[in-house]
């Protein structure tokens, strides 16, 4: 789904975003332009770097317990 219709970016690229490093809205902002125009997807893009981010480091900690 397209979160930001300004910059053409959708949910996957957010979350691609913070697959290839982003940790934070600001990141993502910087790696994608969601939110930097109308700013009307901001709360949007926001919960979706949340969400991202959370699975990122669920799945990093799932990964550091096989490690260990």
């Amino acid at each position: 789904m397209y979160v930001c219709l300004c910059k053409g970016v959708s949910d996957r690229k957010i979350r691609e975003s913070v697959e290839s490093g982003a940790r934070s809205w600001r990141e993502v902002q910087q790696a994608t332009g969601c939110g930097t125009q109308c700013g009307k997807c901001a709360c949007v893009g926001k919960t979706i770097t949340r969400e991202a981010v959370k699975a990122e480091l669920m799945a990093s900690a799932r990964e550091f317990a096989y490690a260990v």
